[in-house]
């Protein structure tokens, strides 16, 4: 005999795996990681401050 199946579980269920699947494809083109942006922040200050070191008077 077949099992029963909760028809509502079974959507919900394979909306979720779609979402994740969009969410994971997302991360991977748009995603950094914590180290990124505080690397990047790092050198934008670095940047900043030495633009700011050759500003004439």
């Amino acid at each position: 005999m077949a099992e029963v199946v909760n028809l509502r579980q079974v959507r919900k269920a394979k909306a979720r795996a779609e979402a994740k699947g969009v969410a994971d494809e997302n991360a991977a083109r748009f995603g950094r990681t914590k180290e990124l942006k505080k690397l990047e922040a790092a050198r934008a200050e670095a940047e900043r401050s030495a633009l700011d070191g050759h500003e004439r008077e």
